[in-house]
């Protein structure tokens, strides 16, 4: 894991996470601080960033808790920390495949507070 730490904002919410080694997380890492506003897909939240990237060679559509994904259709950069609408039972699943590009680094759950519209920001630790 690498050691390139984050900060994410998002409304009443903040969470320490780790961005990976991942080509996506290297244009994540270089566009950083990033600000925008919240949206709010079940335990989701999901926001627009200034970076494209096609889907990865390790993307996929479920995902662990706290995991951090972007999403190629949307250029989006989300958190998941719980069922979606699209999950089956109690798996964290997203809309389409999601690039895996780190994790946070306490409790997820904390994003629960977010509302759609909150600010959101990604700074460097």
């Amino acid at each position: 894991m690498s050691d390139r730490k984050i900060r994410i904002t998002a409304g009443a919410a903040e969470a320490e996470a780790v961005l990976n080694d991942s080509a996506t997380s290297d244009k994540i890492w270089e566009a950083l601080p990033i600000s925008a506003r919240a949206n709010v897909w079940g335990d989701e939240i999901y926001f627009s960033i200034p970076v494209s990237c096609a889907p990865s060679a390790d993307a996929r559509e479920v995902v662990g808790m706290g995991e951090l994904g972007y999403w190629p259709p949307g250029n989006a950069f989300c958190v998941f920390f719980g069922p979606t609408p699209a999950s089956q039972g109690e798996e964290i699943r997203a809309a389409s495949p999601v690039n895996p590009i780190g994790r946070v680094s306490g409790d997820a759950k904390a994003f629960k507070k977010t509302r759609a519209g909150d600010t959101v920001t990604i700074v460097k630790t």
